[in-house]
Formats: C-alpha cells, structure tokens, sequence
C-alpha cells in the first residue's frame, strides 16, 4: 500500500511520495467516474482500487467533490499544449480533433459525461469544471490573438469566444445526440467557428 505524508497533493518533487500518491488516487477516480458516474464515487472504493489507505484520502480531498476538484485540475495541466500553424482555420483544425478525439476515447468521453452531469448539481464540481474550462481555453485564445494581428479576423474579435465556438458542437453532440464524434465533425465545428470570426459575430461588445 502506498504510504503518505500531510503535504497538499502536488507539494512535493515529482516522483516524490506525496506525487505517487496523488496519482494513484486520481487514476483511481478518473476510472471509477467513467464506468459508474459520480454518483458511485465513494471515497473508500476509490481508497481500495488506489491501494491507498482510506483515511489518506479523506484527509487530503475530504469528499468526492473535492476529489473530483483536483482531478479536474491534474487533467488540464496535463492537456496538449496549442498548436500554432500561422493559420486561424488551421489552428482552430487542431483545437477541434484534440477535442474530438478525447471525447471520441471511450473511457475519457465517460468521464466528461460524469463530471458535466456532477456539475450541474454540485456548486463545487461546477465551479472546478469551469475553472477546468478556463484554462482550456486561456491556452487556446493566443491562437485568435495572432490571428488578429495578421489581419485575419477583426481587432476587437473576442479570442476566448472564438475558442468556445470550436468545441461547443462537439460537447453538444457528446451530450445530446449519441452519435460518434468524428474528424468531419470537428472540421465543420472549426470551419464554422472560423467563418464566423471572420464575418465579425464575436467581436467585443463595446
């Protein structure tokens, strides 16, 4: 069983105790979410299936929110970084598969699906998915801001809603339709999110 100390998940070297730990339990709870749904996410199952003492993980996450919390922290500083292209539409291309392709993956479209249906009952699951968003899409928005300087879409064109056009289709279609996301999808959700910040639709309110 993995042993622990009191530091705050994340404090230590990596590789560090504290670091294994960490992954482990996070490991733990990405599986439980996206086979059972947050509803069955129990501290002690996720305990056991980490090889992690129970009373560990309660002291350092305290609830299935809190755990869900860190986890959605540990997956954005582990997303791809943005491509840069020289090319809006080429750009916004490789947003869109990135995020297709995760929804695509059996396992990580199940996760998502747990942790958005958590969200919109548990303030602060929703507050760490919105905060798990944010930095998505402040890695992306420098993409529209070259863009901008190029001369591509207009100057007072909002980058960070440009970026939200690109995936919007695609959470939507994940959410609503229970048809596969394909790479033709996330081409028309880019192609179109481009078209539209070229026609002026998200510049800034002024």
């Amino acid at each position: 069983m993995l042993a622990d100390d009191d530091a705050a998940p994340g404090t230590l070297r990596p590789g560090g105790r504290t670091a294994r730990v960490r992954a482990a339990v996070l490991r733990a709870a990405a599986d439980v979410l996206a086979e059972e749904g947050f509803a069955h996410l129990d501290l002690t199952v996720v305990a056991r299936h980490a090889d992690v003492g129970k009373t560990t993980v309660y002291r350092r996450w305290g609830s299935a929110t809190g755990l869900v919390a860190d986890l959605l922290v540990d997956m954005a500083e582990r997303s791809s970084p943005r491509t840069e292209t020289g090319s809006l539409l080429a750009d916004l291309e490789a947003n869109a598969s990135l995020v297709q392709r995760t929804l695509a993956d059996p396992r990580q479209g199940s996760l998502f699906k747990a942790v958005i249906a958590a969200a919109t009952c548990d303030a602060t699951t929703a507050e760490a998915l919105r905060r798990f968003y944010e930095i998505r899409v402040d890695e992306w928005a420098p993409c529209v801001e070259f863009a901008i300087e190029r001369g591509e879409v207009p100057e007072d064109t909002d980058p960070p809603e440009v970026i939200r056009a690109v995936s919007a289709p695609l959470y939507y279609r994940l959410l609503t339709t229970g048809t596969p996301l394909d790479a033709t999808g996330a081409r028309r959700a880019a192609a179109a999110a481009f078209t539209a910040a070229r026609a002026g639709v998200y510049r800034r309110d002024t």
